[in-house]
């Protein structure tokens, strides 16, 4: 990965690249709706809201608020024209409260004012009589009152229950992880201003344009082509900006309609925290029999998720939850009982990963607890109960596994990594440290790529090609940081045999290409570069058979290659090319667009294929945890990830490299903790702890898997990236269990859930040591 960045000519899909926009990045001259220069007349809005978790509105009294000076407006949800909601799926999440408020930090009034902090002082002189009611605040709670926003599920494979009872071992276990709050750079903002006849134009950050577009519309009471959506570029997203920015798109364009002004509408970091959505925290329980080398012969799992008080995405969340439940390991009998928790508080939703951490939390969970039992090594507990090749390879939801390389980049990684020598010096260590503890941990990924809900498998592209052979192109992707528009340029690039710096990709926009899907699911290049290259083929071969009628050749045999297009003696550059095809009247702009093919999903039956491969990877992670103080430093990963066949291997090592990190956040040191009210008591950097630069592991070995394209025709033969990567962060929490355990020289299951805390390991620590008599 340190070869020299080919030069934009030679560039083309499969090179490692720069970022689009990493000069402006660094330079500062990236633009992010903050920055966009403000018309003249624009208003600044903030939200007023609910100081209880769960309470009626009695009566309110805004005086206060509409006397602060620079107010220009308060509105309430009577003064939404059309729909108070911006829930995708239920109509469960209104823009404003109406009498019931059901989180601590729900929107109640909308300040409209002359400036951003105007708006903000004005937002909490409010006088507001509320009849406080009980709340449910976590998941045992809700359980104990069956408080549900979905009925519960069962998924079921075989006879679980004969399987363990018949099992020569068994295990039960309870555990939880807890939730995560995106922390992207650029928070919640959205810029929404009024145009001729009605008209509305929003820039919002958004990782879903199109659902932003339906919600606007909506709450305006307004058809979706009268109201447009753009987005450039979003300063991080991580699923918190999938159905979250609905919210504060719809009440800008509803201020903004009503004032007949501009309004931006942005979220202080604290108010970003409070009011918007988590990743869902879990609670767990599973029971499993199992033989001797560690096969499990039967599990049951209850996977039982905080939703908070809507729907949101959390259907969906938690059917990926239950299709990763299996993570890499073959389950021939196995139950899964789901329970989706109404909670008061803030609605969970979208997070890297969607559900797929969670459900492999459990299973990862109930190994490393058989792998003590039995005394065995963990990774060979795991490794017996890989998916086989040929046999042993049906999911628990009835999909065959047809992609599997888990053997192959073990095998891999154990050798590179030198797991077992290192984990024999390790015990030699503990035994001689009695108050640093160090453990080391090997765990797998298998992440299904697609959208459970098949329709979503789909994209649209728009590529122009003008007159001076430049080329723009539109597609329904967003770009999040990710390199999504980087690998789009690549595609386009190569498709049509030009140079990189020929390509421009445009703001994403409704008006452009309509109906999209959320840049989510891993799935954005996957999606929008086949749907670009679908365009470009099109131009191709327009172009092809205007040059063969030139040159009377073969249109099958002209070549676009190292911008120029060529057939036998014959040859011209493409930007001649692209002149002479416009003169004689030939189309240069041609609409692309793409389906997933043979993926189906029955979410009633909870069977199908909803995915159209796998990716799989494998971590390795050494930790050291300070016993006296419960401190814990990642020493060293070492990582081996597949993503088929590269599209660009420096922004997918990337990736790799920060999803891994974000996921050891989750796990360790990201704690979300809410008083006995229901109020968010972590909603700022002092005290919500993300990881850091000084959290990398020192020793940091990262490699990408080479030599295995993907068994599927995608966009050449690569696979998805965004998501997978996050789950090898479990290698960091088994790894921090591996040396609590080593407290009693593993003869303990350690009780300790996620994140893994300071405060958290020490409870473990002593709770080895109470079991063990005090040692």
């Amino acid at each position: 990965m340190n070869a020299p960045v080919p030069h934009p000519l030679e560039a083309a899909a499969g090179d490692p690249v720069r970022h689009e926009s990493a000069h402006l990045q660094v330079a500062g001259g990236a633009r992010y709706i903050d920055d966009v220069p403000e018309p003249a007349g624009t208003l600044h809005a903030a939200f007023g809201t609910s100081p209880h978790a769960h309470a009626r509105i009695r009566s309110l009294d805004l005086g206060a608020v509409r006397a602060h000076a620079g107010v220009v407006d308060v509105l309430l949800y009577t003064d939404i024209p059309g729909a108070n909601n911006y829930g995708g799926i239920v109509a469960d999440d209104p823009l404003l409260a109406e009498d019931l408020v059901q989180y601590h930090g729900q929107p109640i009034f909308l300040v409209v004012a002359q400036s951003h902090q105007a708006a903000r002082r004005a937002a909490r002189l409010a006088k507001i009589d509320f009849e406080v009611l009980p709340a449910i605040l976590d998941v045992e709670a809700a359980i104990a009152a069956q408080s549900w926003i979905a009925p519960p599920r069962n998924l079921q494979k075989g006879d679980a229950a004969t399987a363990i009872a018949r099992a020569p071992h068994r295990l039960s276990g309870r555990t939880r992880c807890g939730g995560q709050d995106h922390f992207y750079l650029e928070g919640q903002i959205a810029f929404a201003w009024p145009e001729e006849d009605g008209l509305m134009k929003v820039i919002s950050s958004t990782q879903h344009p199109t659902e932003v577009q339906h919600m606007v519309a909506h709450a305006l009471h307004e058809h979706g082509h009268r109201v447009q959506i753009e987005c450039r570029r979003m300063g991080g997203g991580f699923g918190g900006k999938e159905s979250q920015p609905a919210l504060l798109a719809a009440m800008a364009a509803v201020a903004a309609r009503k004032t007949g002004r501009p309004v931006k509408l942005r979220l202080d970091r604290d108010d970003d925290m409070i009011i918007t959505g988590k990743r869902h925290p879990f609670l767990l329980e599973y029971r499993v029999g199992f033989d001797d080398s560690g096969r499990i012969h039967g599990a049951e799992f209850m996977l039982a998720s905080d939703c908070g008080y809507s729907s949101d995405l959390s259907g969906p969340v938690n059917d990926r939850a239950i299709c990763h439940v299996d993570n890499a390991y073959f389950l021939e009998h196995v139950t899964v009982e789901n329970l989706q928790c109404k909670t008061h508080k803030v609605s969970n939703t979208a997070f890297r990963g969607f559900g797929g951490p969670q459900g492999m939390f459990v299973i990862e969970h109930a190994i490393d607890a058989i792998a003590v039992h039995l005394g065995r090594d963990a990774l060979d507990v795991r490794r017996a109960n890989y998916y086989g090749v040929g046999q042993r390879d049906v999911t628990p939801y009835g999909q065959k596994v047809e992609d599997n390389i888990l053997d192959a980049i073990t095998d891999q990684l154990e050798a590179t990594s030198d797991y077992r020598a290192r984990r024999a010096e390790l015990k030699r260590r503990n035994a001689q440290s009695p108050i640093v503890k160090r453990g080391l941990a090997m765990t797998p990924v298998k992440f299904g790529i697609s959208f459970n809900a098949t329709h979503f498998n789909q994209a649209g592209a728009l590529v122009n090609i003008y007159s001076d052979g430049s080329v723009l192109v539109n597609h329904g992707g967003t770009e999040m940081g990710q390199g999504l528009f980087t690998k789009v340029a690549q595609v386009v690039a190569r498709e049509l045999g030009i140079a990189l710096d020929r390509v421009q990709v445009s703001p994403t926009d409704t008006h452009k290409v309509p109906n999209t899907s959320a840049t989510a699911a891993s799935s954005g290049s996957d999606l929008n570069g086949m749907a670009a290259r679908d365009a470009c083929r099109q131009l191709r071969e327009r172009l092809a058979a205007h040059v063969a009628g030139l040159w009377q050749v073969d249109a099958a045999a002209v070549v676009f290659a190292g911008d120029r297009v060529s057939c036998g003696p014959h040859a011209m550059d493409f930007s001649e090319l692209a002149h002479k095809a416009w003169f004689a009247r030939v189309s240069l702009s041609a609409q692309g667009f793409y389906a997933t093919p043979k993926i189906h999903w029955n979410r009633a039956r909870l069977e199908g294929r909803p995915f159209y491969y796998f990716a799989y990877g494998v971590a390795a992670t050494q930790v050291a945890i300070d016993t006296l103080s419960g401190e814990m430093k990642i020493e060293r990963a070492d990582i081996l990830h597949d993503v088929g066949t590269s599209l660009n291997p420096a922004l997918d090592l990337g990736q790799v490299e920060g999803a891994f990190v974000q996921g050891a956040g989750w796990l360790t040191s990201e704690e979300l903790w809410w008083d006995g009210r229901g109020k968010l008591g972590t909603h700022a950097p002092s005290t919500y702890k993300i990881p850091t630069a000084a959290d990398v592991p020192p020793i940091f070995n990262v490699r990408l898997v080479d030599g295995q394209p993907n068994r599927e025709p995608t966009i050449y033969r690569s696979k998805a990236v965004g998501e997978p990567p996050l789950m090898l962060a479990l290698s960091v929490y088994h790894a921090v269990r591996d040396a609590v355990a080593a407290v009693a020289d593993h003869r303990r299951i350690p009780t300790l859930d996620a994140p893994t805390t300071p405060e958290a390991i020490l409870a473990a620590v002593d709770a080895l040591r109470a079991a063990d008599g005090g040692a």
